[in-house]
């Protein structure tokens, strides 16, 4: 497996050494349940404590070129928190940045494995299997090459949590679709959400992501995502049991 060069994880354990002086530690409860805090894996930083909402995004391996890949990562490297201390321009560059290659993703580019029905649905089941007993799903949307979610943290370590999701659905993906190799791009995105006005927004940008990436014309229109089961009027999820 690919790993960056020696001077970006060099910089990434700089980060996460940084984030971890400004942060509350872990309780021992928690680090005895598995839970790293600030860390890394050698791709990107995260923050995995219990408790804590959690917008992810994972994505297919052929999603985007090697020649953009070093710079999504660098840039949600450097931009993964929008609570750590920037000037107001660099918030502004960054944030600009992460748009346009997020728009990149959305050109639904590469072999897109999750445009296929059987795909999406693997993956969505993958997904939903663990609700209400690991975590709690507050939204998600399969795209043809890309996965967002919003969950709230319980017992079990978000890594674990993706990781489960990556691999139960790649290795069913593969097997259907006959192919070896790798499915998903190594590591994830994370961020946690500060309040609710934050997390509503997350929610909006997820269910909208097919509308905003000219699959659809209404979020609940699409078949692989957590609008089709938001009542219009609570903007509760009713999820069937």
């Amino acid at each position: 497996m690919h790993k960056p060069p020696q001077s970006k994880r060099e910089h990434l354990r700089r980060l996460v050494a940084s984030k971890r002086q400004w942060s509350e530690p872990l309780a021992d409860g928690a680090k005895a349940g598995g839970f790293r805090g600030w860390h890394e894996r050698g791709y990107l930083p995260h923050c995995d404590q219990p408790g804590l909402v959690q917008f992810l995004t994972f994505r297919l391996w052929d999603s985007m070129p090697a020649s953009w890949r070093g710079e999504w990562e660098h840039l949600l490297a450097v931009s993964t928190r929008s609570d750590a201390p920037r000037s107001g321009e660099q918030s502004i560059a960054s944030r600009e940045q992460r748009i346009k290659l997020e728009e990149y993703l959305d050109r639904s580019l590469g072999e897109c494995f999750l445009r296929d029905p059987r795909i999406a649905t693997l993956v969505e089941q993958a997904i939903r299997f663990h609700q209400g007993q690991r975590f709690e799903l507050l939204a998600w949307v399969v795209m043809p090459n890309h996965v967002h979610a919003l969950i709230q943290v319980g017992l079990t370590p978000l890594t674990r949590i993706v990781q489960n999701w990556k691999s139960v659905a790649a290795v069913a993906a593969n097997k259907l679709l006959g192919r070896p190799g790798r499915f998903w791009q190594p590591d994830y995105w994370d961020r946690h959400m500060r309040d609710a006005e934050q997390t509503l927004k997350a929610v909006r940008y997820i269910e909208n992501n097919p509308v905003k990436a000219k699959l659809c014309r209404a979020p609940e229109d699409w078949p692989f995502s957590s609008a089709r089961f938001r009542n219009s009027q609570t903007r509760k999820l009713e999820l069937p049991q």
